[in-house]
């Protein structure tokens, strides 16, 4: 009877002992699987947590690129300026004006799509993709969709889209390229689109844009980048570089 229950007792032991270690196991992996799901990769670097851009700056997770067509390509006359589209997928706080300390607005919010020029930012692999860092300042549009149009742009801060006059030169096949011996004027007048709110001073107030849509405009002559909606050319320009504006009947 003493060794039927010694038996037992032995028995009992090493249950409660297996159960405490497959527990022991099974916090182990939940701990594990915890720390991979907050992980993520920066280049060649597994870091812990996500990246947390400062200040201004925004993670833009890049667009991929349409394979080129025959027709609908544009290639704006500085190759340099040619806009890149991707997705907002984290952003700064907003920086802090040096003079008063106010911490300013992000001119965009996690999800939105932006348009921006192709060499703003530092370009970066993240998650083992595409991704650009760059400030809420190198902004041209945001929208939200799968394609920027006229109907979903939004202009930020000052920066205003004018729509231009025809360009008189250009080939059959749609593209717009500017060669080293052609010295034709650039366009530098148009029709305003679209504002955005304005720049936001330092006690965080918006500054009135002095053009609204529908007024003519002439601007400094390279100043802003051409971007194509719809099929359309139109020109993203900061509201200082805007010079005179006038009505048509």
């Amino acid at each position: 009877m003493i060794g039927f229950y010694n038996s037992f007792l032995i028995l009992l032991v090493l249950s409660y002992s297996f159960a405490f270690e497959l527990k022991r196991i099974n916090l182990s992996n939940k701990f594990l699987q915890r720390e991979t799901s907050l992980s993520a990769k920066l280049e060649s670097l597994t870091i812990v947590g996500e990246l947390q851009p400062l200040s201004n700056n925004l993670l833009v997770k890049v667009k991929e690129i349409a394979g080129s067509t025959t027709g609908g390509i544009y290639i704006p006359d500085n190759a340099k300026e040619r806009p890149t589209e991707g997705s907002i997928i984290a952003a700064g706080p907003g920086r802090v004006h040096p003079e008063t300390g106010f911490q300013l607005d992000i001119a965009v919010k996690v999800g939105d799509s932006v348009l921006y020029g192709k060499y703003d930012g530092s370009e970066l692999k993240y998650n083992d993709a595409d991704h650009q860092l760059i400030k809420d300042d190198d902004v041209l549009l945001k929208y939200v969709g799968e394609k920027a149009t006229l109907e979903n742009v939004h202009c930020v801060k000052d920066q205003v889209l004018v729509k231009l006059p025809a360009k008189e030169q250009a080939n059959a096949s749609g593209l717009i390229i500017s060669t080293p011996g052609n010295k034709e004027k650039k366009r530098d007048t148009g029709v305003v689109a679209k504002i955005g709110p304005g720049r936001q001073a330092g006690n965080g107030v918006y500054q009135t844009i002095q053009v609204e849509p529908g007024d003519n405009v002439k601007f400094r002559e390279f100043a802003g980048t051409e971007v194509k909606l719809d099929g359309q050319e139109y020109l993203v320009i900061r509201a200082y570089d805007i010079i005179a504006k006038w009505k048509t009947a």
